[in-house]
C-alpha cells in the first residue's frame, strides 16, 4: 500500500550537475525552482555544500557549493512551502560551511555515503541536526552490498542518530523491482523509531522509474525524481512521470511540462543523459557508470559490442 506520508524529492539541479560540473546559470535554476514551487514538490536538493579550498578554482559552477547567499537570491521573496536543502560528501566539507539553519534558507541537509562509511555518515548527519536541519543519510551503490551488512548498518543508524529518513541509492543502475521491493522491506525491519525508507533510482535498465513505483507501494516514504529525467549517465526517475503516477491533487505535472519546453529540451542539445546502450550494459553488470561516461566522450562511443567485449572478458581486444 502506498504510504499516504510520502514526499516527493526533486534532485534536477544536484544531480544533473554531475553531468557538466554544476555549470547552470541561476537564471535556469530560479526557474526550476520556480516550476517545482508550483508543482507542489514538498523538497528540493539545489545542489551539493562543499569547502571551496578542496577544488580547483573555477572548475565548478555555483552549485557545487550552493551557498545560502545565493540560494537567496533564487528565491527571492517567492513564497514557498516547499523545503530546500543540499547534499553533502564525506570529507569534502568542513563545519563551518554549514552555519546554524536558523540564519540559513535551507531546510534539509542529506550525507551522501557508501555502506563502509556509515560511522562518519552518522557523525555528519548528527552534525547537522545539531544546527537545526532535517537530515538524511543516502546509502550510495546499494547494489554492491550484502544484506547483513546493510543490516548492520542500519541498526547503527537505527541505535545513534535521529535523521529524517535513510535512502536507497540505486547508484549502478543495477536493481530490478524485486530488489527494489526487497530492499525497502529491509530498511522497514530495521528502521524501527520513525526513521523513513528513501528511494534514490537510476535509469540504466529503464526501471527508474518502475523501481521507485515498487518503492512506494512497498513503504518507502520519500521518493527521488529529476526533471526529465536529467542526472549523471542514465538519469533518473523522472519526475514528470512520477508525479502523473501520485495523481494526487496537491501535485500539478504542467509547471514541470512547461520547464521542460522551455530549459530541458534546449539544454539537451548541449548535454548528454538518459537511456543510452553502454549504461545499459554498465547496469547489467552492476558496474558504476564512470567507464560508459568516458566511452561515451570518446570517438569511440558508440561502440557497444565491443565495449560489452571489454567489460565482460577482458583480454578481448578490438583486434579478435
Amino acid at each position: 500500500m502506498l504510504n499516504s506520508e510520502f514526499k516527493v524529492v526533486d534532485c534536477t539541479i544536484r544531480d544533473g550537475g554531475l553531468i557538466n560540473k554544476w555549470q547552470f546559470s541561476k537564471e535556469m535554476v530560479r526557474k526550476v525552482f520556480l516550476a517545482l514551487n508550483a508543482s507542489g514538490v514538498d523538497y528540493m536538493e539545489l545542489g551539493y555544500r562543499a569547502s571551496e579550498k578542496m577544488f580547483t578554482p573555477g572548475e565548478f559552477g555555483l552549485w557545487r557549493f550552493t551557498k545560502d547567499e545565493v540560494v537567496r537570491e533564487i528565491v527571492g521573496d517567492t513564497k514557498t512551502e516547499m523545503k530546500l536543502g543540499v547534499m553533502v560528501d564525506i570529507g569534502r566539507v568542513e563545519h563551518d560551511d554549514i552555519a546554524p539553519a536558523s540564519e540559513s534558507p535551507l531546510d534539509f541537509i542529506r550525507v551522501a555515503t557508501y555502506l563502509k562509511d556509515i560511522e562518519k555518515a552518522i557523525w555528519l548527519a548528527n552534525h547537522a541536526i545539531e544546527k537545526g536541519y532535517e537530515a538524511f543519510i543516502n546509502i550510495m551503490a546499494i547494489s554492491s552490498v550484502n544484506d547483513y551488512d546493510l543490516a548492520e548498518g542500519l541498526k547503527q543508524i537505527e541505535n545513534e542518530t535521529k535523521v529524517m529518513a535513510v535512502n536507497i541509492v540505486d547508484s549502478y543502475g543495477s536493481l530490478y523491482q524485486n530488489n527494489a521491493e526487497h530492499l525497502v522491506k529491509l530498511f522497514l525491519k530495521e528502521l524501527k523509531s520513525g526513521i523513513c525508507t528513501g528511494f534514490h533510482a537510476h535509469n540504466n535498465l529503464q526501471l527508474g522509474f518502475a523501481n521507485t513505483v515498487q518503492a512506494l507501494n512497498t513503504g518507502a516514504s520519500f521518493c527521488d525524481a529529476t526533471i526529465n529525467g536529467i542526472g549523471r549517465g542514465a538519469g533518473n526517475c523522472p519526475l514528470e512521470l512520477l508525479l502523473g503516477w501520485l495523481k494526487h491533487p496537491k501535485y500539478s505535472i504542467e509547471p514541470v511540462l512547461q520547464a521542460i519546453e522551455d530549459v530541458f529540451i534546449p539544454l539537451s542539445k548541449d548535454i548528454e543523459w538518459g537511456y543510452i546502450i553502454p549504461y545499459m550494459i554498465t547496469g547489467l553488470l552492476n558496474e558504476h557508470p564512470r567507464v560508459a561516461i568516458a566511452l561515451r566522450n570518446s570517438p569511440e562511443k558508440d561502440k557497444c559490442a565491443e565495449f560489452f567485449r571489454k567489460l565482460t572478458t577482458p583480454e578481448c581486444t578490438s583486434n579478435n
